[in-house]
């Protein structure tokens, strides 16, 4: 269990970011079988034929077989986020602009404990321009895996940062930890989190990172020249690949239509209109078209937050859903 003991300053010092590169790292394992993918089994079996396409070069198996499920992966390969809009162009910038020596001393504390790698992967490792090779293979994963769902990705931990940063600066750590996840708490005047090891971190004042990911399980990064990083499940990944299944011909959707009745349904919390969207296998315009009229009914709000607009139902939209 690590213990995360904050003061006085850290609450106004602690930031949400995305990370590109950690998902896309994370998103391999998946892909590749090598992580079980629980409730994103749909989204792994369609990723997998792109996978393949790219998973024969050395390069990129080099990056599989850095990726631990527990333990300590090179940070300069899955660089810190730095804010909630962070581009990938940008972190494979970061990722590129790593000192060959730093690089070399990450890998070897990555590959502590692993076994040791086969011919090819090994050349990969050990060669002059290992930065470059590892950045490129990131890339051509990225672009392969999530660049077609990034819009929707984004979508998804765009709302769950706008929902936990407002619960953060009104209600303090205790709330914004609430429904995090069933492995962390607030306990004492520290964050507690059930994950493998054990040590005690104060922040100092330089506050904590919340890191909403899709791909990943619940971690903690405290590397002494990092920013002290928690990164946990976004809240509606599991909704996002369910099939939508058989429609009820119930009481709402007579009185507004199906379509409107789950949009509603949907919004029990805030949601783009691309992750709605994505939800019910509509396109952009259609949800859009739909929201308008229940925004113009008194039955949904809207609001923008960063380059997102979310929209939320009403007292009178909860009502009449419930």
């Amino acid at each position: 269990m690590y213990r995360i003991e904050v003061g006085p300053a850290d609450l106004a010092a602690s930031r949400f970011g995305v990370a590109p590169l950690l998902e896309t790292m994370s998103a391999a394992g998946l892909a590749a079988g090598r992580v079980p993918a629980g409730p994103l089994r749909p989204w792994a079996d369609r990723a997998r034929p792109r996978y393949r396409a790219v998973a024969g070069g050395p390069a990129v198996r080099a990056l599989a077989f850095l990726r631990r499920r527990h333990g300590y992966i090179a940070d300069f390969v899955c660089p810190p986020p730095a804010r909630p809009n962070l581009t990938v162009a940008e972190q494979l910038a970061t990722v590129r602009a790593t000192p060959l020596d730093r690089a070399r001393r990450e890998i070897a504390r990555n590959l502590d404990g692993l076994p040791e790698p086969d011919a090819a992967v090994r050349a990969v490792l050990d060669a002059p321009d290992i930065v470059e090779r590892l950045a490129a293979a990131l890339e051509r994963a990225w672009r392969a895996l999530l660049e077609p769902d990034w819009p929707v990705l984004r979508s998804i931990v765009e709302s769950d940062i706008a929902h936990r940063a407002g619960r953060l600066a009104a209600h303090g750590w205790a709330e914004a930890l609430d429904g995090l996840s069933g492995q962390v708490r607030w306990r004492d005047g520290a964050i507690e989190a059930d994950v493998p090891g054990d040590a005690t971190h104060r922040l100092d004042g330089a506050g904590l990172t919340f890191v909403p990911v899709v791909f990943s399980e619940l971690g903690v990064a405290l590397e002494p020249d990092r920013p002290s990083t928690l990164m946990y499940r976004a809240r509606g990944v599991a909704a996002l690949w369910e099939g939508r299944g058989p429609r009820d011909a119930d009481a709402l959707g007579k009185l507004v239509g199906r379509t409107r009745a789950d949009l509603l349904r949907l919004l029990t919390e805030p949601a783009t209109t691309t992750w709605l969207s994505a939800r019910l296998r509509m396109s952009l315009g259609g949800v859009g078209d739909h929201l308008a009229v229940l925004h113009g009914s008194g039955l949904v709000t809207r609001e923008r937050v960063g380059r997102s607009v979310l929209y939320r139902r009403t007292a009178l939209g909860d009502v009449l859903a419930e």
